[in-house]
């Protein structure tokens, strides 16, 4: 039950995980117009839930994890799927899609420089030249001499973003250090069951029991969110990084927010302006330039 992918079948999976990803903002830009956002991480995490624990059930990879992955769970769940899933949609009632998705994915500089200082990681030449070439593309992208200073929720959602893009940063940066047990794949359910019980606490003390006018469309949405954009996506990465190549896989990443900018286009009508383009385009290098490993560098670690 554990066979790892052909790289055909993996690389048309990580295709499906990119689409599924990008379009999954635009998805959650429309859920939080009608659904507040902690109760929209809470309904999406419990439906990623059940789908995972089925899964988990059919594929006979159940298990009870060992008190050494605790923590891991608990970082994952908290900071990643509870903290930054929230962070993002209330950050989404007041920031395009585009711009959202771009900021989201600023987390890889966030991460380079903390794993030289934190966890001892080697800080190279191109780790430096990413980190710098990431914040002038975020410099462009906030365009501070035409931004508007007196809309503070305009403010405020820039800001949660980015701390949600901090808080995926931290995830990754304990998951680096943490010596697994079990597979990432057998403590998704465990992760997701933190995730829902967390949020569902979380959001009926701050926003109380929600009003909801459930549409057919708005389940649709739901079922998204939950079923592909969180389920599907967790469960076909784990499969994914069995098969490909670490660089690979960093380097498709980066289509993500690529993905996410032409949806919302498509679907919301945005209309990405020059400045954003360009802040775009840095960052993605700044990203590329600080996790993507040369050639030589791969082949000697192999």
């Amino acid at each position: 039950m554990h066979s790892t992918l052909s790289r055909k079948a993996a690389l048309s999976l990580f295709s499906v995980v990119v689409l599924t990803w990008g379009l999954n903002w635009v998805v959650t830009k429309y859920i939080v117009q009608s659904v507040p956002p902690v109760w929209t991480t809470a309904i999406r995490s419990g439906i990623a839930c059940v789908i995972v624990l089925v899964i988990q059930i059919v594929r006979r990879d159940l298990i009870i994890p060992r008190l050494g992955d605790v923590p891991v769970i608990l970082a994952i769940a908290l900071l990643h799927m509870v903290a930054f899933s929230t962070l993002v949609a209330q950050g989404l009632l007041h920031v395009s899609v585009g711009r959202s998705i771009v900021l989201g994915y600023t987390t890889p500089l966030w991460v380079i420089p903390f794993a030289w200082l934190l966890l001892g990681e080697r800080l190279s030449l191109r780790g430096l030249l990413g980190v710098a070439s990431g914040l002038v593309g975020l410099l462009f992208l906030l365009n501070p001499l035409s931004f508007d200073w007196s809309d503070r929720e305009v403010l405020r959602g820039h800001a949660l973003i980015l701390l949600a893009s901090w808080c995926w940063a931290a995830s990754i940066l304990y998951v680096r250090r943490h010596r697994w047990l079990a597979t990432p794949f057998q403590l998704i359910f465990w992760q997701t069951l933190l995730a829902v019980s967390v949020s569902s606490i979380v959001a009926v003390r701050l926003e109380g029991w929600p009003m909801v006018d459930w549409s057919p469309r708005l389940v649709a949405a739901f079922g998204f969110a939950g079923g592909l954009g969180t389920a599907l996506g967790y469960w076909a990465m784990a499969m994914i990084n069995r098969a490909l190549p670490a660089t690979t896989t960093a380097l498709g990443m980066l289509a993500t927010p690529v993905t996410g900018i032409v949806c919302s286009m498509l679907f919301l009508g945005e209309r990405p302006d020059p400045m954003l383009l360009s802040g775009m385009a840095l960052i993605l290098t700044g990203i590329a330039l600080g996790t993507v490993k040369t050639r030589a560098a791969t082949s000697r670690a192999l």
